[in-house]
């Protein structure tokens, strides 16, 4: 494959991840409105935590350069990926696709034969909508499957490549992703543009559905003073279900899962359907359930130990722990949070203690989504469902 010159939207977990891969083999312009992610990249350091992107940034021979400004990215370009926010919009009940589309009309001004691959997720036909909207082809969605801190892993090892194009543009997109993938025989499936953001929104659903039954399980036990690490390890013992994605939580969370399943039910509007109502439903249930228990302990002082989701992440957005404060501070109780990564001060009107050492005096219950080595002196104080040490 001859080397392309590549355009990037968006410096977060997907667009970043792709970026790196890429540049391996390709000349690679990275474009985000955050001047902070710029510098950092231009300097060669990983504005988000990611072990394998922090390594291949410090290798020689990686072309990658990064930019403010849209003509120095897209001018000449030939291809863009974009990889820019699509936030849930809860009022309009549905994601707000605003930045993708500003990418396309900066594209349609600087660099209108660029071959474009979407990389955001969006709503089911929304492909389709675009290519419509803009009167041409060469609009290929092909979603992403990436974990929180793992993001460049995942693009070098992917467990499957999907491309929503079955033309000349869907061929072209899969042999560059397969070309930056360091494993062999990667699956690679080509659908229509609709389908495949159906796989994507299906797929992060049924993630969120497993996570859910796991913590109804949970919150039975809890309930029923039983051994609820006992029960799971006998329900997965059934090789149909598998030891996997099985650790009990404060409910799904993460910038995927809550807008993914929101986004799908909102799909479902005239179409009949339980399952994906109950699923977003049974997330605000187990946090209902998660802060009254932690209630039920009459604590003075709450304190929230990390608001990250995952182990070696620095994203916290729409975390399940979120929730859980919020309903405590509801109630009156006054809320400390433990947040290495965050330089403020304060968290929603919360205290952040800077050090750990005054987090575990003042708490008299310590949260944590997930427990490490840190709280291993404090045990006695600390509430969680973690079970198995793992997210």
């Amino acid at each position: 494959m001859r080397r392309k010159r590549i355009a990037v939207a968006g410096i977060g977990y997907v667009g970043l991840a792709n970026a790196v891969m890429l540049a391996r083999f390709h000349d690679v312009v990275a474009l985000d409105i955050d001047e902070k992610k710029v510098q950092l990249l231009k300097k060669k350091i990983s504005p988000i935590i990611d072990k394998d992107i922090e390594e291949y940034l410090c290798q020689e021979g990686l072309s990658l350069t990064a930019t403010r400004y849209p003509k120095e990215a897209y001018a000449g370009a030939d291809l863009v990926i974009i990889a820019t926010p699509t936030d849930y919009d809860p009022e309009r009940n549905h994601f707000d696709t605003t930045s993708l589309e500003q990418v396309m009309s900066q594209l349609s001004a600087i660099n209108p034969e660029a071959l474009v691959v979407i990389k955001s997720t969006v709503p089911v036909g929304y492909t389709q909508h675009l290519r419509q909207m803009w009167q041409r082809k060469d609009i290929v969605f092909s979603p992403e499957f990436l974990r929180e801190g793992k993001a460049l892993h995942d693009c070098l090892y992917p467990s499957r490549i999907i491309v929503g194009d079955q033309g000349p543009y869907g061929q072209e997109v899969a042999a560059l992703l397969l070309q930056g993938a360091l494993n062999e025989d990667v699956p690679v499936l080509h659908t229509d543009s609709t389908e495949a953001e159906a796989i994507k929104l299906f797929s992060n659903t049924y993630l969120a559905t497993r996570i859910a039954f796991f913590n109804e399980l949970d919150t039975y036990a809890e309930v029923r003073g039983l051994n609820s690490r006992q029960i799971i390890e006998g329900v997965c013992l059934d090789q149909r279900i598998g030891a996997y994605y099985n650790n009990p939580s404060f409910g799904y969370g993460g910038y995927c899962l809550p807008k993914d399943t929101k986004q799908l039910l909102a799909n479902y509007e005239d179409v009949p359907n339980n399952m994906m109502k109950a699923v977003v439903d049974a997330n605000r249930t187990r946090k209902d359930h998660i802060a009254e228990q932690i209630l039920r302990r009459g604590p003075e002082v709450v304190g929230i130990y990390r608001l990250t989701m995952k182990q070696h992440s620095d994203n916290f957005r729409q975390s399940s722990v979120q929730g859980i404060m919020k309903r405590i501070k509801a109630k009156g109780i006054p809320v400390v949070v433990y947040e290495p990564e965050l330089a403020e001060n304060t968290f929603y009107h919360s205290e952040v203690v800077k050090d750990l050492n005054e987090f575990k005096r003042r708490a008299s219950i310590i949260v944590a989504n997930r427990v490490s080595e840190d709280l291993d002196d404090v045990l006695h104080k600390v509430y969680t469902r973690d079970l198995f040490g793992r997210d």
